[in-house]
């Protein structure tokens, strides 16, 4: 079976390391589009499985953005 970007999206960030970070620029990149840092972020957003760090998931200049669970962002 040929997995989804969203799935491939969502594996690469389960394996992200404590303590450790990837901009939406990088995640797109491993699962096979550089230029997909939007849908990243769509994919990010709409996760609620726990077990799928999504806040280790930043921006390019490091912030976090929109974040579904956890501080608010204004």
């Amino acid at each position: 079976m040929t997995k989804t970007f969203s799935d491939k999206v969502r594996d690469i960030v389960r394996k992200i390391p404590k303590s450790k970070t990837m901009t939406y620029k990088e995640v797109a990149s491993k699962a096979g589009n550089p230029k997909a840092a939007r849908a990243v972020g769509t994919v990010m957003r709409s996760n609620y499985d726990p077990s799928i760090p999504c806040h280790r998931v930043v921006a390019s200049d490091g912030k976090i953005r929109g974040y579904n669970r956890g501080a608010r962002i204004r």
